[in-house]
């Protein structure tokens, strides 16, 4: 009797292996089918099957004959579940952790266990793996599948331990996870064992890759592009699919930029240009290298070929039914050098660069395609400039003002920024709330008094251009007038000023008062009225003391109307001044406010200090 049992129980084991090996044969024939919906079908029903074939080996009662083949089931499955769900979930974890509990349970001398957590199940079943050298290659098999689920969770402590319990070292003596997964050594597949989808040593290249290359990134990202080196040489020499070595060779050419090797830089940005069709983060890299070189003409060719190469659809290859390094890579952070954002975020920077290196008429002509991008797709939400990768819907409008009027198109930026106001007119009312909720930080639109009154500065300076002076005066007066409404008299005694957002809107505050008084001045100098253009001048530099082209403004004016005593002490401030630290060179300004105080910046500035040098002795004997 006991021997028909045996061979009964024998037979079902023959025709399990059976079922496995078929299962896995299907999702090979699925992966190598060209037809999306057939691999998608064929892929499917093999996991249902695997499913099946899982459920009826542990409706038994564990048994050491048929755990390796259970096991081997349960790696295929998960393999194969995760592979198309592209990612892993806590059933997987639970799969894991059945299977661990299901060898123990063969296990006498364990006795009885209380609820464990996966690590010390792990603990327990590598501890009496010694006594089952029958279940060693697909405990390995496993354990490979949860370093992938840890790494994946990014648990990395757990990791470690998990690979110093499988290399068989004492607890702490390593926590260098690259050194751990090199020292792992699964034990070789039997020729005549089940059929697996990927076996341990697989696992372990993937493992080594994946590993390498997010510790590598993580480096770079944080600041350390010598210690990065080292992981991602490492991450490019081992199991590397296509599309990860062009991420690779991106960001061993951002490490070498950094380290101030730009010719190997180059090297490597070719190399991941030549290695797929992924070509975004290696062109933004190549752009951000050019433009450390100085040559804007290949920093802009670049950023143009990376707006066509974002509007070209990724075709990427489908993935296999395996657990692959991509599967184990984190999401795509927004401070990694290798994140190249939309198509519209990099039109931005190739307009915002064009302006900043004086081709204005490029920047007009990018920026005009940007704002049919953006209105096209989504009407914009009005908030504040967020952190990078890009500026909020009216800083654009008015970015694109800036370059129309740099490039001689007052008109075009006229219509620009009316489009812009009637957007931002039902706001007006509010501006004094506003501003006050700006200066506490406590709501949204803190910047919306800034847009608004730049606005009326950018037409000011459009209708100066089209020669319309009392125009010109009439919009710089209303620009002055809202900052002025919309901003309390007296601050607050004691109010807290913390807020680095509260604190970069007062100094824009301050130096779009300071643009808004100096443009009205200097059409008050164009019409001869010198008298109202030192009003102004004066109320800039009460306005704005950081602000030095208000000085000079003062001291031309000053000297105009002959007023050596007050120019002589204006000088003497001023010298004092060029030599102390910049009073808001911490802040940096919006593009657009930058772009216009270099228009009003006096040209003439050395030539004007050094006439009152060689002037100031004569003065003074007077």
């Amino acid at each position: 009797m006991s021997r028909q049992t045996t061979s009964v129980g024998s037979s079902c084991l023959d025709l399990w292996r059976e079922k496995n090996d078929r299962l896995v044969r299907q999702a090979e024939v699925a992966q190598n089918s060209g037809l999306t919906l057939r691999r998608q079908h064929l892929a499917q029903d093999a996991l249902e099957g695997l499913r099946g074939l899982l459920h009826s080996l542990q409706g038994l009662p564990a048994a050491i004959p048929v755990l390796p083949l259970e096991l081997t089931v349960t790696c295929n499955f998960i393999i194969l579940r995760a592979s198309l769900a592209q990612g892993f979930t806590e059933d997987q974890a639970q799969d894991i952790q059945r299977s661990l509990e299901r060898v123990l349970e063969t296990q006498e001398q364990w006795g009885p266990r209380l609820e464990q957590g996966l690590r010390e199940l792990w603990d327990s079943v590598l501890r009496a793996s010694c006594l089952l050298p029958e279940l060693l290659s697909a405990l390995h098999r496993l354990a490979g599948l949860q370093a992938a689920l840890w790494l994946s969770a990014d648990r990395l402590g757990d990791l470690a331990l998990l690979l110093e319990t499988l290399n068989g070292s004492q607890s702490g003596a390593s926590k260098d996870l690259l050194l751990l997964l090199k020292t792992w050594s699964p034990p070789a597949e039997e020729l005549d064992a089940p059929l697996t989808l990927q076996d341990a040593q697989g696992l372990k290249d993937v493992l080594l890759t994946a590993f390498a290359y997010r510790q590598g990134l993580q480096e770079l990202i944080t600041g350390n592009p010598d210690k990065a080196l080292s992981s991602l040489h490492e991450a490019a020499s081992g199991l590397c699919p296509r599309p990860v070595l062009v991420q690779v060779y991106t960001a061993l050419g951002s490490c070498h930029r950094k380290m101030g090797n730009p010719q190997r830089a180059l090297l490597y940005l070719v190399a991941a240009l030549k290695e797929g069709s992924a070509w975004g983060p290696p062109l933004l890299e190549a752009s951000r290298l050019y433009q450390q070189l100085g040559d804007t003409t290949a920093e802009l060719e670049s950023l143009e070929l990376l707006v066509e190469a974002l509007n070209v659809p990724c075709s990427s290859k489908a993935p296999q039914f395996l657990i692959e390094v991509e599967l184990l890579l984190p999401p795509p952070d927004l401070a990694s050098p290798l994140h190249c954002g939309t198509q519209s975020q990099t039109k931005h920077i190739l307009a915002s660069r064009c302006l900043q290196t004086g081709r204005a008429g490029d920047a007009a002509e990018h920026y005009l395609d940007l704002l049919a991008l953006l209105l096209d797709s989504s009407e914009p939400r009005f908030s504040p400039p967020p952190s990078p990768p890009g500026p909020c819907m009216p800083e654009v409008f008015l970015e694109a003002a800036v370059a129309l009027i740099q490039a001689g198109r007052a008109q075009d930026a006229l219509t620009l920024c009316e489009e812009l106001l009637s957007r931002t007119s039902s706001l007006l009312p509010k501006m004094s709330r506003l501003w006050e909720d700006a200066r506490k930080g406590t709501k949204e639109l803190p910047y919306c008094p800034l847009w608004v009154s730049a606005t009326h500065l950018l037409q000011g300076q459009a209708w100066v251009q089209l020669g319309a002076q009392k125009v010109a005066i009439s919009e710089f007066s209303r620009c002055l007038e809202l900052l002025f409404r919309a901003t309390p008299e007296e601050k607050e005694k004691g109010a807290a000023f913390n807020c680095e957002q509260g604190c970069k809107s007062d100094v824009a505050l301050q130096q779009l008062r300071a643009a808004a008084l100096i443009s009205r001045g200097l059409e008050w100098v164009a019409s001869g009225q010198d008298t109202k253009a030192l009003q102004d001048f004066l109320l800039s530099v009460q306005m704005c003391p950081g602000n030095r082209d208000t000085y000079f403004h003062l001291l031309q004016t000053l000297k105009r109307l002959d007023r050596r005593d007050e120019a002589s002490a204006l000088w003497w401030r001023l010298e004092a001044q060029t030599k102390g630290p910049h009073e808001d060179a911490m802040w940096s300004l919006p593009l657009y406010l930058e772009s216009y105080l270099s228009w009003i910046r006096p040209s003439d500035r050395d030539a004007l200090l050094e006439e009152f040098r060689t002037s100031l002795p004569k003065s003074c004997d007077l």
